[in-house]
Formats: structure tokens, sequence, C-alpha cells
């Protein structure tokens, strides 16, 4: 394998490589390529969200990091379409992101929920129909923190000029590295193919329900971060619903693991290290190979802006309260819409065999 080869692993590939590997030149070769892959991914990183920052301005560093997922991902994802028209799915993900978490902004809560399921359901039609994929850990994340970190002004024109530039870099690299792609299927069946008897349709529904109905809720008990509950409900509702017990416990306990161990470090590091505590939980992500320990440490980018604005100890509750409460509202809702879809197959079979008798 070559070191081209290695930096394209993931995570677990390059711990699977290390760990397979007896030679100890060779293994020691490994470890100095994946370390060197996570601190050139790091750098990557800060430098494309600075870059955004710069230009976009310090409110708007949010566009940096939606623009910068949606490129990692969209080197290798493909929408399950022609690459041409994937170029007009992308578009379309990238107008709601610019139009639906400003408008929803402007509404009170009850309008706005039923225009978060409008926009999140299109984002799942428009990126998802490959659902091995999980682009939806992508794109919807993108609209959610768009929501969270609203602007308006002329800092709302930059962010919608920031996502434009991001929108045509996506389109650039998305169609240079997807272009050999044999599918047949079109952008219009993306449409024609939702079928609320579908599995796959089904979860879309679930999903933006289910994300919607959580920031609902937490926007009428006047909470803040009602997007960190719409990003708990999203992270644990899978497309296979037997999959989401294993998740849940994941998210609630190493989520509060996260939020301890960030409270030991903003209780120990000076305050000028505070700005450095997003970048080390950065640094924590690129070394887990699995959700669990990603968790914990997306928690400290999160925690170090909430710590500014609300302190230390009221974002660590928002934190804990909005993950936890989040994450087993979805198993609750997800076990009502496998009820209810049960309910409808019986009487559907019901119905079908009174009709053959």
């Amino acid at each position: 394998m070559t070191f081209y080869q290695e930096l394209q692993l993931s995570s677990v590939g390059s711990k699977q490589l290390i760990k397979s590997t007896k030679d100890k030149k060779e293994k020691f070769r490994h470890i100095l390529i994946y370390n060197f892959k996570v601190y050139l991914v790091m750098i990557f990183c800060v430098a494309v969200v600075t870059l955004f920052t710069k230009f976009t301005g310090s409110n708007n560093s949010v566009v940096g990091v939606t623009v910068l997922l949606a490129v990692l991902v969209l080197r290798q994802a493909d929408f399950g379409i022609r690459t041409t028209h994937g170029i007009l799915s992308i578009a379309g993900i990238y107008l709601i992101l610019m139009a639906g978490p400003r408008f929803t902004n402007t509404l009170t809560p009850v309008p706005a929920f039923f225009v978060n399921i409008i926009c999140i359901l299109l984002l799942m039609i428009l990126g998802c129909h490959n659902v091995i994929m999980y682009n939806h850990s992508t794109f919807v994340l993108g609209y959610l923190l768009l929501q969270g970190y609203d602007v308006t002004g002329h800092e709302y024109t930059l962010r919608v000029a920031g996502l434009l530039f991001g929108m045509v870099l996506c389109m650039f690299i998305f169609y240079k590295n997807q272009k050999n792609r044999p599918y047949q299927r079109k952008f219009i069946d993306l449409f024609k193919e939702f079928d609320i008897h579908s599995a796959r349709s089904r979860w879309y529904i679930r999903l933006s329900l289910i994300v919607s109905s959580a920031m609902l809720i937490m926007s009428l008990l006047g909470l803040p971060r009602a997007m960190w509950a719409g990003i708990a409900c999203m992270s644990v509702c899978l497309p296979f619903p037997s999959d989401c017990t294993k998740r849940v416990s994941d998210r609630g306990i190493f989520n509060v693991v996260g939020c301890l161990i960030f409270m030991v470090l903003y209780t120990v590091l000076p305050k000028t290290m505070y700005p450095y505590i997003g970048m080390i939980g950065g640094i924590g992500v690129g070394y887990s190979a699995g959700y669990a320990w990603q968790t914990v440490f997306n928690t400290f980018g999160a925690l170090s802006i909430a710590s500014g604005i609300f302190g230390m100890p009221m974002a660590l509750k928002l934190r804990i309260g909005a993950n936890v409460l989040g994450a087993v509202y979805t198993v609750v809702c997800t076990k009502i819409f496998g009820f209810l879809a049960d309910l409808t197959n019986i009487r559907k079979n019901v119905s079908a065999s009174a009709g053959g008798i």
C-alpha cells in the first residue's frame, strides 16, 4: 500500500492495518502515517474554517464547517443517480441551507416546526437515496448548525455568498471524483421513488418528524440550543430501527463522559487556552475509530462556544439534557412509528384476505 493510499484510509482502516502488521518496521511506518494523517486533516480543517471566517465574518464560521463536511463526504459518496443529475441535488441541498435555517428563525416555534419538516425531508430525499452512505449526517447537520448559529443583515448576505462558493466547490469535486459512476437513475427518480410504504421513505419521514418535534419541544420550553436536541435525534435515528438502541446508549453515556472531560479541561487550563479546547476535540475525533469516542470529543467544540455564552455549568446542563433526552426521545418515537407501521401492515393484510374471499 502506498503512502497516498494509506492517507485515504479511515481511522478504522488505519488501526486495522497497524494491528494486522507483524513486521515492526512496517508497523512503525503505518503508525507514523496514521499520526501524520490525523494532524494533516486537522490543519486542513482549521485552514478551511479560518478562511471562511476571514471572508464571511466570525459569526459565519459555521459556514466553513458546513462546506468542509460536505466536501469531505462528496469526495467519496454519491446520490445513487447520474453524476450530472447529482449536481442538481447539490444545488437543491445548498438552496435549502441558504434559505431554510434563516426562514425558520423568523417564525414562531409551531410554524417553524412545519418548515423544518419540509426542509429536512427534502434534504433526505435529495441527498440520502443511498442509505449506506449516511449522507444525512452531513446535510441535516449542516442545516441544524446554520439554524442554531443564525445571522441577519449583512452577515446573512456574506453567509449566502459563502454557501454559494461552497456549492460550486462541492459540484466541482463531486463531478471530478464521481463522473465515471454507471448509474442510470435520474434526478426526478429521487422523487418518483418516494413511497410511504418503503423502509427508506419511512426513515425519511421518521427522522424529519423526530428531529423537528424535538426542537419544537425545546423551543416551547424556552430552552436555548434547540439544535443540540435535533442533532442528538438525527445521530440516533438510523435507517434500521434495530440499530438505534446501541447508538442511544453510546450517545447518552459518552456525551456525559465528554462533558466531564471538558469540565476538567475548562477548570485546569488557563483562560488563554479555552479557544484551543475545540481543536483538542478535533484531534481526538481524528484518533477515534468508533462512534462512542467521537461523541466524547465532539462535545468539546460545542461546549467551548456555549460556555462563553451561558457559563460552563449551564452549558454542561444544556448539553447533557439535550443529548440524553433527545436520544431517549428518538427511541420512544421510533418504537411508536414501528408499532403504527406494523398496525398498518396488519390492516392491509386483513383487507387483502377479505378481498380474496
